[in-house]
């Protein structure tokens, strides 16, 4: 029994609901500006079953150039059913002027209900192409990117921002988007501000519908006064626009265009901050800040720290401005503070708060005075200055060194007594003699200085003659390259010449070096004979590699054989000249 109550208990409901639902008719315009020679399709839909004796306006100052076409959807999304009714025309207006559509009438349910009149607006003929269906005139009609400026007369410092859309209509499809030239805020602070995804709305661009997505955001603070302008974004679309042509089954053929739209460039005129009423200390804050100065220890001891914090928090130009400076006594040793921000940016401007921390150390003991701090800012929506000051601050050192004063009331004034020459009298005369001056013109630097160019002249050409032979002789020039390379990873063995193991140990070493370096693989732990597949893999002469491996079996049979000082020289000279050898021909 109760299962069945509940049943008939969510029926009755249900059937509430449903005659709850009344229906409504709308009217939807496809533009409500539009010029005389122009077309406009207006539709008619009901949301609810039953409708019938639909019954059109009286379409005065309008000519019906197409329609009825009627339409019927339904549709099941989440257990929930829509439907929709349409009657659909195509009327063009007669004249010009500012019109109202009147409303049309469908019985259903056995009565009459009526939609809302409708407003459009009839302008002078536009020029339309020969081939209203061309694809570039189709997408300049359909999609539109547009500047939205929040305030165009702001105050210098006063937070505004720029939002970019792309409007786009019914008409058309868009599959691609790229921004080929971002827009420059040349005299402001900015700052971008976040989009989070392209969520698709719906709004009214020149009082037409369009669907719109906010392509970028940014917040901008005008820095100084004047005519500023922002320059057009722009932006190369892909577009689907329909051809004029259908496909067998009566469907629209659509062609892809890649066009460049723009915005159009936007004037910003910022307004000077007024002089009257300007306090002295004012650092340049525009906004609504509230102002706080705290002092976390008043009771101390010396060399104890303490903290002075300065907040600066509310709504505005946060990050463009100095915040107020503590002023402490000589016997009160204060730090550089420490800043802290917490700021955020969005579309409402910069809010948040900023903060500087100062340590302070008292040196003596004894009661200090930190003198009152204050605040200037400009508030623009109540277009006037405002003053936060805070109280003194007193920090009492309790325990810690006297500070010593001096006791002046012993102090006796004495007469200045002249000894020697200490003190003079104000001289009240005194005797001018012309300087001695010579003449610059046809002295001896003057010819020196004549002379010089005509002497340096020729030494320059001479230099840059024997500096061009120089370069010019390439075989030289690698010669003397190797040479200097020698030199340097030799010059280890040369320090050790006269002290027989040492020196052949570093002349060992300087060769595997060369290679190393020269070839990148670590040649002390191979073999001579793999050193000399190497050599010959990098095309270097037979004659060479003989000579660079004799000296290497020299430098080890020396060690343990009686060699004299000359003997050593002469193998010097050897790994010399085939370092050099060996590094014009790798």
């Amino acid at each position: 029994m109760k299962l069945k109550f509940y049943i008939s208990l969510f029926i009755c409901l249900l059937s509430i609901s449903l005659v709850a639902q009344e229906a409504t008719l709308k009217a939807k315009v496809s533009k409500n500006k539009l010029g005389v020679n122009q077309r406009l399709r207006i539709e008619f839909s009901i949301d609810k079953q039953g409708g019938d004796n639909f019954s059109p306006p009286k379409f005065t100052n309008f000519k019906v150039v197409g329609g009825p076409s009627q339409s019927v959807s339904q549709s099941w999304i989440n257990g929930k059913v829509t439907f929709s009714q349409s009657y659909t025309y195509i009327i063009q207006p007669k004249r010009k002027g500012a019109f109202s559509i009147a409303s049309a009438s469908i019985k259903i349910g056995g009565k009459f209900i009526k939609s809302e009149p409708v407003k459009v607006i009839v302008l002078d003929a536009i020029e339309i192409p020969k081939n209203p269906n061309d694809p570039n005139y189709v997408a300049q009609q359909n999609i539109h990117l547009v500047a939205e400026i929040s305030k165009a007369n702001p105050y210098v410092g006063e937070g505004i921002y720029v939002e970019y859309r792309l409007y786009v209509s019914e008409n058309v499809s868009v599959y691609d988007t790229s921004i080929s030239e971002a827009p420059k805020y040349n005299g402001f602070w900015n700052q971008d501000i976040k989009v989070n995804g392209f969520l698709v709305k719906m709004g009214k661009y020149n009082g037409e519908n369009y669907r719109y997505i906010v392509l970028q955001k940014a917040l901008l603070i005008p820095t100084k006064t004047g005519k500023l302008s922002i320059d057009p974004m722009r932006m190369d679309i892909v577009i689907g626009v329909p051809s004029g042509r259908a496909d067998f089954f009566g469907n629209a053929i659509t062609k892809n265009i890649r066009r460049e739209f723009a915005s159009t460039k936007k004037i910003i005129r910022p307004k000077s901050l007024p002089l009257e009423g300007k306090p002295a200390n004012f650092a340049g804050a525009v906004g609504d800040f509230d102002f706080s100065v705290a002092l976390s220890k008043d009771i101390l001891k010396a060399n104890e720290t303490s903290q002075v914090q300065i907040k600066i928090s509310g709504k505005g130009n946060l990050k463009l401005f100095e915040l107020p400076t503590v002023e402490t006594p000589a016997e009160l040793e204060m730090y550089q503070p420490e800043r802290k921000e917490r700021v955020r940016v969005n579309a409402s401007g910069i809010s948040g708060a900023v903060t500087d921390t100062y340590t302070v150390v008292p040196l003596y003991k004894g009661k200090y005075k930190i003198p009152s701090i204050s605040f200037s800012y400009f508030n623009p929506k109540e277009k006037k200055y405002k003053t936060i000051a805070t109280e003194d601050f007193f920090v009492d050192v309790q325990e810690g060194k006297e500070l010593i004063t001096l006791d002046t009331s012993s102090v006796r004034k004495q007469e200045v007594v002249s000894t020697g020459k200490n003190f003079r009298y104000i001289a009240t005369k005194t005797k001018f003699i012309t300087a001695k001056k010579i003449d610059f013109f046809k002295s001896n630097l003057f010819y020196v200085l004549f002379l010089l160019p005509l002497i340096a002249i020729p030494i320059g050409v001479f230099i840059g003659k024997k500096n061009e032979e120089r370069n010019n002789d390439i075989l030289g020039n690698k010669t003397r390259k190797a040479e200097k390379l020698a030199k340097k990873y030799l010059s280890k063995a040369q320090k050790q010449l006269g002290k027989k193991e040492a020196f052949y140990e570093a002349l060992e070493r300087a060769l595997h070096n060369y290679l190393k370096a020269k070839l990148g693989v670590e040649t002390a732990e191979i073999s001579k004979e793999r050193i000399t597949e190497i050599l010959k893999g990098k095309n270097v002469e037979a004659a060479t590699i003989h000579q660079f491996i004799e000296v290497l079996k020299n430098s080890d049979f020396a060690r343990y054989t009686p060699f004299t000082a000359t003997e050593m020289k002469e193998e010097f000279e050897r790994a010399k000249a085939v370092i050099v050898q060996l590094d014009k021909q790798l």
